[in-house]
């Protein structure tokens, strides 16, 4: 029986959807300090779904975002609570949390989606580096996602690599159902940027799920464990402004938990190991996606926790 990590799906857009601030200051971090309970209770509701690993609501949680709003001092303890929300809802779980896999954030320091933004390796991996350090006591892997230039993944991944703990790395790609990160660099050109570090898997994320599919021929072959988990934005312009997601983009009406499962089947009939969703992805549709994969006789596992090879 062929084995299937399932992820979960968008925190961010899920709290945000959930909760009576609009506007948060902290973007999704806020709902760590001030909704500490809807914040556990969105990562309960993934496990419930069926998710065998999920990601700490950290991904605005950094020094130069934070820096935006004069909030730099808040990161360390930013981080420690969303590792510590994470972990509270797997016990909170009881027997469905058994086994699930905590995921540490590494994301994008200056904007998502805008490879142009994207700042010298350098100064990206002395931040990486740092919050690394802070979540690596608490999690169990790293997914450095949403990254949009080889470059940017290679300092997210080199931090995390550094920590021992295994390290899977997401590109983010254009909208238009090719195979294209953000910057225009082909997904083989990204993965030669990691060929010096033992990156144990490779997705495509926060992508329309059509890229996906076009992605994953590609990912796959890199011949590291591959697979996808996309977003339901109807776009996301290459004029992003940072912090704006809500007034610059749309979730799509025809994206309902079947049409997602429907999608992330074929990436698994593609060779996909790992599928999950990012923003606009909500519990019933990973709860669908299980029920997909367990109709198709696929084992639903956690992540090994080896640093690299094959699994």
């Amino acid at each position: 029986m062929a084995r299937i990590i399932l992820l979960d799906g968008g925190t961010g857009q899920e709290l945000l959807n959930r909760s009576k601030n609009q506007a948060p200051r902290r973007w999704s971090a806020e709902y760590l300090m001030s909704e500490p309970d809807l914040v556990r209770q969105v990562h309960l509701d993934y496990i419930r779904a069926g998710a065998r690993l999920i990601t700490i609501d950290a991904y605005a949680a950094t020094y130069t975002r934070m820096a935006m709003i004069g909030a730099e001092a808040d990161v360390e303890k930013l981080q420690e609570r969303a590792c510590t929300l994470a972990l509270e809802a797997r016990d909170a779980a009881g027997a469905d949390g058994a086994g699930v896999a905590i995921a540490g954030c590494l994301p994008p320091l200056n904007g998502s989606y805008r490879p142009d933004r994207v700042r010298p390796f350098d100064m990206n991996l002395s931040e990486y580096e740092r919050i690394a350090a802070q979540q690596a006591r608490h999690v169990d892997l790293f997914i450095c996602e949403t990254m949009s230039t080889g470059e940017e993944a290679r300092a997210a991944a080199r931090a995390a690599t550094g920590t021992g703990k295994p390290v899977w790395v997401g590109w983010s790609l254009k909208d238009n159902g090719g195979t294209q990160l953000r910057s225009g660099e082909a997904i083989g050109e990204a993965f030669r940027a990691l060929a010096d570090l033992p990156v144990a898997a490779v997705l495509a994320n926060c992508t329309a799920p059509e890229s996906v599919s076009a992605a994953m021929k590609d990912l796959v072959g890199t011949g590291l464990p591959a697979g996808g988990y996309a977003n339901g934005f109807t776009s996301i312009p290459m004029t992003f402004v940072p912090g704006r997601t809500r007034e610059q983009l749309r979730a799509r009406q025809d994206l309902d938990p079947d049409t997602y499962a429907r999608f992330a089947m074929s990436w698994v009939a593609a060779g996909a190991t790992i599928v999950g969703g990012c923003c606009e992805v909500g519990p019933a549709h990973i709860a669908r996606l299980r029920e997909a994969l367990l109709d198709s006789d696929f084992e639903i596992a956690a992540p090994p926790l080896r640093t690299s090879g094959q699994w």
